[in-house]
């Protein structure tokens, strides 16, 4: 039986312009709900075969409720004489997500209580919701604000909160297994381009690869709100959690920063999946442990679910200084970062799917290779940057049903690719065989 798909290939090109991509999608104005979240994933739908649902507003999840939907024509401050000086037509940072309508004269003190600025990066606007408060709000650069001392202001939000739905998009590709590899990313933000858009195209060029890929195991991508988005897929999903065997949050793997992964939970196979291919990919890297904050993982690994996911960035949100500003932009992302972020979740997939655990066929001693012309085909294989003897070796010592492939190439110290190749040495010349692991 084969040993499954190769590791990727370094040079591996995604399928698809990923920085091309986030510019396209970096001007659509996003939230929790809405119609930006449906324009989003209608363009994710002409590249793969993406499921949208829509689950109404006011419908129980968990210990929550589908919030009601959020939409938006336009916002503006404008002095009494009519000078706009704040217009979410020029960026969609500027209103507060889930501002509730208004049209009224407000004195400066009163709009004081609904502005929001950044003293210390005076030129950025900065990205602020009220998903739960009843309430309006603007962002703006905190230069604009200072000069803005007239008594009286007009401000103007033609929004809608109305009974609706919460909207996600998902795509399942069926293996030769039942076990799943899930893997996620946030639709919810506005014009963020790495705290968002970054983690939807390499989603996005993931799921077109693995599309076209044979697969042992079953990929699901989804496309979902932050936290509301989870909470109300893990609610109406909860009979089928247990096939999700890895998964991967990605988010923040535009930018020029060094890897970081953060642990499962549970501290499943997945984290010392990603450890080994981040270690192996020649990428500065950071391996840190879980905690209770951050994305969807917390959910994806609170009580009662506790899924074997991690979450993989670049830097981490909340410590560069682009994150949830207006300078979160496509020029932050860089196309090179993209490709990266793409080719290490592709070598990661390529490991899940070929990781199984290895028997010998007759495990008495070591067998005898050079009858079965196999020093020869190490040398080929070596060549060509293939198994060495050493590798070969290795895997029939722990080819005992008790270790997977990957544990073998922690043991060897050695990439999980070079095993690979020995593995299919030896299934041909059948000093082993393939069993399936827990």
């Amino acid at each position: 039986m084969s040993g499954g798909k190769g590791v990727s290939n370094s040079e591996e090109v995604p399928p698809i312009d990923l920085h091309g991509l986030v510019r396209e999608l970096f001007p659509i104005n996003r939230s929790l709900t809405g119609a930006g979240v449906r324009e989003t994933l209608a363009i994710l739908a002409r590249y793969i075969q993406l499921e949208v649902t829509e689950v109404p507003s006011g419908t129980a999840v968990l210990d929550w409720q589908v919030p009601l939907e959020w939409n938006i024509r336009s916002a503006t401050i404008r002095a009494l004489d009519g000078r706009y000086l704040v217009n979410f037509a020029d960026n969609n940072l500027h209103i507060v997500g889930y501002s509730k309508p208004i049209h009224k004269e407000v004195s400066r003190a009163e709009l004081a209580q609904h502005v929001h600025t950044l003293p210390d990066q005076p030129e950025l606007i900065p990205y602020r919701t009220g998903y739960f408060a009843d309430d309006w709000g603007f962002c703006m650069p905190d230069n604009l604000w200072r000069t803005m001392q007239d008594e009286s202001y007009r401000i103007d939000i033609d929004s809608d909160l109305s009974p609706g739905s919460l909207t996600y998009g998902e795509l399942f590709l069926p293996g030769q297994l039942p076990e799943e590899v899930l893997i996620t990313a946030h639709v919810c933000h506005p014009s963020l381009a790495n705290d968002n858009l970054s983690g939807i195209a390499v989603a996005l060029a993931l799921a077109m690869r693995q599309a076209r890929l044979p697969r042992r195991l079953g990929y699901r991508f989804l496309f979902i709100p932050a936290t509301i988005g989870a909470i109300t897929w893990l609610a109406r999903n909860e009979g089928h959690l247990a096939k999700i065997r890895y998964g991967l949050v990605l988010t923040c793997v535009g930018d020029a920063g060094q890897f970081h992964f953060k642990r499962s939970r549970s501290g499943a196979s997945i984290d010392s999946a990603v450890a080994h291919v981040l270690r192996h990919s020649g990428h500065s890297h950071e391996i840190v442990p879980f905690n209770p904050y951050g994305y969807d993982e917390r959910q994806f690994c609170s009580p009662a679910f506790d899924l074997p996911m991690g979450c993989l960035m670049r830097s981490v949100h909340g410590t560069f200084p682009e994150y949830h500003t207006s300078a979160d932009n496509c020029d932050f992302v860089k196309p090179e970062a993209l490709d990266q972020s793409y080719e290490v979740v592709a070598t990661l997939l390529d490991l899940l799917d070929a990781n199984w655990t290895y028997v010998r066929t007759d495990g008495r001693g070591e067998p005898q290779l050079g009858r079965r012309g196999l020093y020869r085909a190490i040398a080929g294989q070596k060549e060509a940057g293939g198994a060495s003897q050493m590798d070969l070796l290795w895997l029939l010592n722990l080819a005992d049903g008790n270790y997977s492939l990957l544990e073998m190439a922690e043991r060897a110290g050695v990439p999980f690719g070079r095993l690979q190749k020995a593995v299919r040495l030896a299934l041909d010349a059948e000093l082993i065989r393939e069993v399936v692991i827990d």
